[in-house]
């Protein structure tokens, strides 16, 4: 297909999901915040050095554009991801298997809960709707086997897929702990009672002590009905349904029930305001720093790196880099407290577990780190204990400080170019800021 044929497929300037096609085969399937832009830039000049041989092989063989417009970005999201699974497109899943995707799960229990795990958890074997279950571990070390009500993707990027279910969380409030919401311990209850006061869970009754409040249970249960609607990408009937509830509430006299599904109606129409402002920030950055980002999702990397003088004053750097090019208001520097030695995994972990804290902070796609499997696995851990999933990439070096290895960076989805240039930004950081010590402000 040619740039000039565009014009035909009327693309609009709204979210949605395209298919480029072959006649009926699809080749593709993609989500944008705008059809018309993200589409277009299939057809740059630098397609090739931007998306690879894969997508430019792809353009060259469709005949054709099919789309289908979403009311908001994150239905785009969960839409994009039923059609993947519905065709199985060659340029979306060559090379890859089941083990290397995300999914977003329900759990056949009592009190369901909402997770994101990997294909690798996931038995696929046994894919009938009363026997899904998860094999490995999923987050936290929770290795007992659990039985699932639904499985939705897979979804490319882990950290947009967390975000919709954080988003998505705000609307139909759900559980998503790492073991089962009645199972016993003191850290795991006061978890569930600090985020269901902040409104993060449920109002924590609802299992307190569990079959006695059946009302609230039931209640949950149909706001995880409505989860997985949202889910399989069935946005309209999820509209329809809302609107019959309210109808229904306002005819019974219940105005409490009806106003809060007049909410639940107004946040799903409106919800993607809030993922588009974290989107319009990279975009702008990235398009400072690189004109050709523009209409495409921006790969997001943050390298680690630490630094002694003497064994004292030791410090940890966090960088960021945005389609290869630095966003330097975005670093952070980190003033080692806990570890007494030169202990560079200990700091590691120190650093890695401090900016998890910070959720605030846009999450990247990647995280490199300096150093080999020892340091990319203790990174790992930190991030399994605080239940994030982000890959980790490291870059080995040689006596001389110079990249000999990079590890985890395929699987990653990034080149290994891209781990050498954010590793030796943080690198280069960090020693910079080592030698200014106590002029900028640590967190």
């Amino acid at each position: 297909m040619k740039k000039s044929e565009l014009s035909k497929f009327n693309l609009p300037d709204v979210p949605g999901v395209y298919l480029f096609k072959k006649g009926r085969k699809v080749l593709y399937v993609g989500k944008a915040t705008s059809l018309r832009d993200r589409v277009r830039s299939y057809f740059d000049d630098d397609l090739i050095a931007t998306r690879g041989p894969r997508i430019v092989d792809m353009v060259t063989k469709s005949d054709r554009v099919a789309h289908e417009p979403t009311p908001t970005v994150l239905e785009a999201l969960v839409r994009e991801a039923a059609l993947i699974k519905k065709y199985l497109p060659k340029a979306n899943v060559d090379g890859k298997d089941d083990k290397t995707f995300l999914y977003a799960v329900i759990t056949k229990e009592n009190i369901p809960r909402v997770l994101v795990v990997r294909g690798k958890d996931i038995n696929f074997k046994q894919l009938t709707a009363n026997s899904l279950q998860l094999t490995g571990p999923v987050r936290n070390q929770q290795t007992a086997t659990c039985k699932l009500r639904a499985i939705y993707g897979p979804f490319p990027s882990g950290a947009q897929l967390k975000e919709g279910l954080r988003l998505v969380r705000r609307i139909f409030p759900f559980f998503d702990t790492a073991k089962p919401v009645v199972a016993t311990g003191k850290h795991h209850q006061a978890k569930i009672e600090f985020n269901s006061q902040i409104n993060q869970y449920p109002r924590s009754s609802i299992f307190a002590p569990i079959g006695q409040n059946m009302e609230q249970l039931k209640m949950y249960r149909k706001s995880i009905r409505k989860v997985m609607l949202f889910l399989s990408g069935r946005g309209k009937e999820l509209r329809r349904r809302l609107e019959k509830e309210m109808r229904e509430a306002a005819l019974e006299e219940r105005f409490e029930d009806a106003a809060e599904t007049r909410r639940e109606l107004f946040a799903l129409d409106h919800i993607q305001d809030v993922a588009l402002i974290k989107d319009e920030n990279l975009a702008q950055q990235g398009s400072t720093l690189n004109p050709n980002s523009q209409g495409r999702t921006l790969l997001r990397i943050e390298a680690y790196d630490t630094a002694h003088l003497s064994g004292t004053n030791a410090i940890g750097v966090m960088t960021v880099v945005v389609d290869g090019a630095p966003v330097k208001k975005e670093y952070r520097t980190f003033r080692i407290r806990g570890v007494k030695k030169n202990d560079d995994i200990a700091s590691l972990k120190e650093i890695l577990s401090r900016r998890l804290n910070h959720q605030e902070w846009q999450f990247p796609k990647v995280i490199v780190v300096d150093g080999g499997k020892t340091q990319k696995k203790a990174a790992e851990s930190v991030l399994k204990e605080v239940g994030v999933i982000i890959p980790v990439v490291a870059v080995v070096k040689d006596e001389r400080h110079r990249p000999r290895e990079v590890i985890g960076a395929r699987s990653a989805g990034i080149s290994e170019m891209d781990a050498v240039l954010a590793n030796s930004e943080a690198h280069r950081f960090s020693l910079a800021q080592h030698r200014r010590a106590r002029s900028r402000l640590v967190y």
